[in-house]
């Protein structure tokens, strides 16, 4: 991946300083992998149900399940993991689940070089739509999907006492 500069909130310049490798998440990083959720999502912890954040924020141990249950990708920078993102294959879908950005590193392009790197690995595997499911508190994400071509298609399901919203894109 290429160095590059975005701006950030507030309009203050965020400069990736060192590359970003995109990989496949290894037993070896379910820590460090439940550590990226729980920086990520910390902000949002009093916007969920008790349950709901503990589902989205994993332990390591709980890591290690969602990798048997799906494939886990992870940016690293040096040694550090600095964002996740989680798919899984039905058929000719693929669905999402999990991303996170350490928040120092928002707004850097990460989460954009992890949903490049999951979109074309589904779409070489035959996959010709993606799903992914979201929660309100999750207003940033939203438009990050959307500015991205996902479009809420109206499933609504309860996760925990709070709804989660289905979100769809076709892959050309």
């Amino acid at each position: 991946m290429n160095q590059f500069g975005r701006a950030g909130k507030g309009g203050e310049k965020r400069i990736r300083q060192s590359l970003v490798v995109i990989r496949k998440a290894e037993a070896a990083d379910s820590a460090a992998i439940s550590g990226c959720l729980a920086a990520a999502f910390a902000r949002f912890r009093e916007q969920y149900t008790p349950q709901a954040y503990a589902d989205t924020v994993p332990d390591a141990d709980g890591v290690l399940g969602r990798m048997r249950a799906m494939n886990l990708l992870v940016a690293v920078s040096g040694s550090t993991i600095v964002g996740t993102l989680g798919y899984l294959v039905n058929g000719s879908e693929g669905h999402l689940r999990g991303m996170a950005v350490l928040p120092e590193w928002q707004g850097t392009g990460v989460a954009s070089d992890l949903l490049a790197a999951v979109e074309m690995e589904l779409q070489q595997r035959g996959c010709n739509c993606i799903t992914l499911d979201t929660t309100e508190p999750l207003r940033s994400a939203i438009r990050f999907y959307q500015n991205r071509g996902y479009s809420r298609c109206g499933q609504t399901a309860d996760f925990f006492g709070m709804p989660l919203y289905e979100y769809r894109k076709l892959l050309l």
